[in-house]
Order: C-alpha cells, then sequence, then structure tokens
C-alpha cells in the first residue's frame, strides 16, 4: 500500500512597493487564497510577521505519485515568481514514508 508523497515549499517575499502591514497582509491575503485554490496547498505565514516588506510563506501539498507532487511544486514556484513581489529565494522538500 503506497503511502503517497508531502512537499514542502518555503518562499522569501520581498514587496518593495509596500508602505505598511496593513498593505502586506492585503496582498499575502490574496497570494494564500489562490496557492490553495489553485495547488490545494496548506500556507502559512511563518517569518517577518512584524516586516511590513518581507515575509516567509511555507506551503505544503500531498500527491499520491512523486511526478504529481513535482508538478504542484513547480507550479506554485511558478505561480510566485509571477506576482508583483520579488521572490528571494525558495527551499523545497519531499517527504515520503515508504
Amino acid at each position: 500500500m503506497g503511502s503517497g508523497y508531502v512537499g514542502i515549499l518555503s518562499a522569501e517575499l520581498h514587496f518593495p512597493e509596500n508602505h505598511s502591514l496593513k498593505g502586506k497582509r492585503k496582498e499575502l491575503l490574496s497570494v494564500k487564497a489562490q496557492l490553495q485554490r489553485r495547488f490545494g496547498a496548506s500556507v502559512a505565514e511563518v517569518d517577518h510577521h512584524d516586516v511590513w516588506q518581507r515575509a516567509r510563506l511555507t506551503l505544503a501539498c500531498v500527491a499520491r505519485e512523486h511526478g504529481e507532487l513535482a508538478s504542484l511544486l513547480d507550479g506554485a514556484e511558478r505561480y510566485l515568481a509571477g506576482q508583483g513581489f520579488e521572490l528571494l529565494g525558495v527551499e523545497r522538500e519531499v517527504v515520503t514514508f515508504d
């Protein structure tokens, strides 16, 4: 019996045009909702909570096959790279319980 794969993607974001925590929160709410909707990801802001131009988002996706998971993580990374903020860095990890 297969146990599937869990993918974790952590992204460091920079909002150069942002001038308040309220503005950052508004952008992050939209980004998190899109990642959840498009990729079925669980998403959390995990660092830089009180800094108005930076954020670190970590998301997790689950899939049956490694290729399916890689496709989800690639898509999420492409989505983040195509937004109005700078994507400073991305780390990813894949976990399986086999």
